[in-house]
């Protein structure tokens, strides 16, 4: 169907087993640009082609299930099923919590920097999205934390887990703004880049979520050891959780300035870039955790950091030159092109006797297109010199770093002044397809 920006179509397939789910998204991906291709159209499978409108993403809709198909994040009809599933609820909140940066990492590119936070796009600041009813839920399950729990209470009364309804898909409110959201019966990654191959970000969510529950058996095994009841033992253990990972909860705009202060003050860490991002695949507790679960050892980890870092620069690289390309062999040749048919109006006019009063507006247009030109050419310079510093860093990650902060921060000053040129010279001396033409020509 439609989505919001010109041109832009959302498709949902049906839910299957994560392996095959990312398999068959592959497959789209290919089958989607073959297809347009024969139809003499362009699949744009870019993060944020166009600035100023919606960009692209994957959300993607993870739950958990038993090997006979009941869903373990799905409220049940009796306080035992609620209990369950607040086990597998809150487990999977605190592994976020406590694995924040590695799931930033997972979804970091190129491409989706330009995306994230902005116009409808998940920030990089990793929250959680329950909905104000399950919000609630948490808050009563920490207010009862002086609540004492004996042997022959009814623990699910008591903590009013009996009140959990069984269905919340109606319950749970949206938010676009959130990169993890809880949607009734699952959760919803949307911080997944378009162009991004799932693998990663399921194969790291799935490895946190294991060993927080791991981690969660082992807590509450200790209680049980220590004479409590395997219920009181679990909830227990699950209010600890709702405590230490309150923080990771964001019930408001994520779009907003304000959420950034506040996270700041949560202690949630903000790292717009890829190459900042990344860091934390090289960081000792990653390493421990994708070894302990044989997922990849420290060797393979500090291997696809190197990796990743590379594709980075080679993108930025690559878009670098190709900007810097069009802006000095097209763009400004054109613009002194049309520059020059403005200047021979104004001798025109001034041959003719007319006074300045009836060449003022061409001769304004003459000074922008000289002030944009000379922004173009010095900041393309700049850019150029930049990257050639950038080149000779041996380290990666300083490599990396230095294309972004030098490097890609002069995109945005050249592309600004090439729309001004847009505007200003005449349609038919234009030698490139127009935004406007881009977004809305079919």
């Amino acid at each position: 169907h439609n989505e919001v920006a010109p041109n832009q179509f959302e498709c949902a397939p049906t839910f299957e087993d994560a392996n095959l789910a990312i398999d068959h998204n592959q497959l789209l991906m290919d089958v989607m640009d073959r297809v347009a291709l024969k139809h003499n159209f362009k699949v744009l499978l870019h993060e944020k082609p166009f600035a100023g409108v919606n960009g692209s993403g994957k959300h993607n809709n993870w739950a958990m299930s038993t090997d006979t198909g009941v869903n373990l994040l799905a409220p049940g009809r009796r306080p035992k099923e609620n209990l369950q599933f607040l086990a597998f609820f809150i487990t999977t909140v605190k592994a976020v919590h406590r694995y924040g940066d590695l799931l930033r990492a997972s979804i970091a590119s190129a491409s989706n920097d330009h995306r994230l936070g902005a116009n409808e796009a998940p920030p990089a600041i990793m929250s959680v999205f329950l909905g104000s009813m399950l919000d609630g839920v948490l808050d009563e399950l920490e207010r009862t934390a002086k609540l004492p729990l004996d042997k022959g209470d009814n623990i699910y009364l008591k903590l009013g887990i009996d009140k959990i309804p069984p269905i919340l898909l109606d319950n749970t409110d949206r938010n676009r703004t959130s990169p993890f959201a809880f949607t009734g019966n699952k959760f919803e990654l949307r911080a997944v880049g378009s162009s991004a191959n799932c693998s990663s970000a399921m194969t790291t969510l799935n490895a946190i979520v294991a060993d927080q529950l791991l981690d969660f058996k082992t807590e509450v095994d200790a209680l049980i050891a220590q004479g409590k009841k395997k219920e009181v033992a679990i909830v227990d253990v699950l209010r600890e959780y709702v405590i230490s990972s309150k923080s990771i909860r964001f019930e408001g705009n994520g779009y907003s300035d304000e959420w950034k202060e506040e996270a700041a003050r949560r202690g949630l860490a903000n790292v717009p870039t890829t190459p900042l991002a990344l860091d934390a695949l090289v960081r000792p507790d990653a390493a421990e955790l994708f070894a302990r679960h044989g997922i990849l050892s420290e060797v393979e980890l500090h291997a696809r950091h190197e990796i990743l870092l590379d594709e980075y620069i080679k993108k930025i690289q690559i878009e670098s030159r190709v900007l810097g390309d069009l802006a000095v062999n097209h763009v400004i040749p054109t613009a002194l092109s049309y520059q020059t048919k403005l200047i021979a109006n104004v001798r025109g006019l001034r041959e003719l006797g007319l006074d300045d009063e009836n060449s003022e507006v061409t001769v304004e247009m003459i000074k922008s297109i000289s002030r944009y030109v000379s922004t173009i050419k010095s900041t393309v310079d700049a850019m150029t010199n930049a990257r050639k510093d950038a080149n000779k860093l041996e380290d990666a990650r300083e490599r990396a770093i230095a294309y972004c902060d030098t490097v890609k921060e002069k995109f945005a000053a050249i592309r600004r002044a090439a729309d001004k040129l847009e505007l200003l010279v005449a349609d038919e001396d234009w030698p490139l397809v127009k935004y406007r033409e881009l977004l809305f020509r079919h």
